[in-house]
C-alpha cells in the first residue's frame, strides 16, 4: 500500500441521461438523473483507494450544503481531507453532464465560483510520509510553486501531472514532473497530429520523465525517457455505459502500476484495462 496525495478539484456532478445529444434550442426529457461527487483528482483517489492505497486530497471546498455532501463522499471512500482549504463564501464547483445512450459520450458544462488551492496551503503539508504526488495541470502559477517545493523538499518523491487542457504557461510545469499524462485535447492544441508524435517529442524534451498520451477508443501511447514510444490498445467493453471519469480511472491505474514497481508499459496496459472496465459500468465502484 502506498500513501498518495493528489492536488486538484472535487465537484458536485449533476448527470442527466439522454437518448441522444440534443440539437440547439431543443427541449428533451431526460431518462434519468443522478447527483454525485466528481472532479478529476477526487475521482482518481477514489479508484486508488479501492486499489488498496492510503489517499489524501488537497483542494478547496465551500461552506454550502453541497460541500458537506462532497466531503462526506470522500470520507466514505477513506480519503483524508485534512489538507483541504475551506472558504466561507463561494459555492461548490458544479459540473452539469449530459450522458448520451446512443454513443456513450458525455458533454460537460462546468461552473466554478471558488478560489483554487494555493502553494501556501500546499507547503504546510508534511511530505515526508507520502510515496506519490499527483497534480492536475490547472492554476498554473500556483501549481508550479507547489511542484518546485515538492521537488526541493522531496526530490525522490514521484510527481505525476495530468495535462488535460491547454492553459497559458502550462509548459512550465513539465520540467517538474516525473510522469506526464497528456490528453488528446492537449495534443491537438499543441499541434501534434498523433499521440506517437507527442510522446516521442516530450520523451526527449523532459529528461528523466515518463510520458503518456491517452487517445480515447484507440488506447494510449507511452514513452520512457530515452526509449522508443509504444502503443497499448483500448480494452473496449461489450457495451459503452458511462465514459464519465474514464481518464481519471486511467490515471489511477497508471499510478497504481508505477508506484507498485511495474514498468511503464505494464502500468499503461493496466490503466487502459481499468479505464475500459469503467466505460462498461456506471460509476467508479470496482467490486
Amino acid at each position: 500500500m502506498a500513501r498518495i496525495l493528489a492536488v486538484g478539484i472535487a465537484t458536485l456532478d449533476i448527470v442527466c441521461q439522454l437518448d441522444t445529444y440534443p440539437p440547439e434550442d431543443a427541449k428533451l426529457r431526460a431518462n434519468d438523473r443522478r447527483i454525485t461527487r466528481g472532479g478529476n483528482a477526487a475521482n482518481t483517489l477514489c479508484v486508488l483507494g479501492q486499489l488498496g492505497h492510503d489517499c489524501c486530497w488537497a483542494g478547496t471546498v465551500a461552506s454550502d450544503p453541497a460541500a458537506a455532501d462532497v466531503l462526506a463522499d470522500l470520507e466514505y471512500h477513506g480519503i483524508d481531507t485534512s489538507a483541504c482549504r475551506k472558504y466561507p463564501l463561494g459555492c461548490t464547483p458544479t459540473s452539469y453532464v449530459w450522458r448520451c445512450l446512443d454513443t456513450g459520450s458525455r458533454t460537460i458544462v462546468h461552473y466554478r465560483d471558488l478560489p483554487e488551492y494555493d502553494s501556501a496551503d500546499f507547503e504546510r503539508i508534511p511530505l515526508a510520509g507520502f510515496d506519490w504526488l499527483h497534480f492536475e495541470g490547472r492554476n498554473v502559477e500556483e501549481t508550479a510553486r507547489m511542484m518546485a517545493h515538492a521537488a526541493a523538499t522531496r526530490p525522490d518523491l514521484p510527481r505525476s501531472l495530468e495535462v488535460e487542457k491547454y492553459r497559458p504557461g502550462i509548459e512550465a510545469l513539465f520540467e517538474e514532473a516525473t510522469v506526464l499524462v497528456f490528453s488528446r485535447d492537449y495534443a491537438g492544441h499543441a499541434g501534434f497530429s498523433s499521440p506517437e508524435a507527442l510522446v516521442a517529442a516530450f520523451g526527449t524534451r523532459c529528461p528523466g520523465a515518463s510520458v503518456v498520451c491517452t487517445w480515447g477508443d484507440q488506447g494510449a501511447w507511452g514513452c520512457a525517457f530515452g526509449e522508443r514510444p509504444f502503443h497499448i490498445p483500448a480494452f473496449t467493453p461489450e457495451r459503452i455505459v458511462d465514459t464519465l471519469g474514464a481518464g481519471d480511472t486511467f490515471n489511477a491505474g497508471l499510478i497504481d502500476g508505477l508506484v507498485g514497481g511495474r514498468t511503464l508499459t505494464d502500468a499503461v496496459t493496466q490503466a487502459c484495462r481499468l479505464a475500459g472496465r469503467k466505460c462498461g459500468q456506471e460509476g467508479f465502484r470496482l467490486t
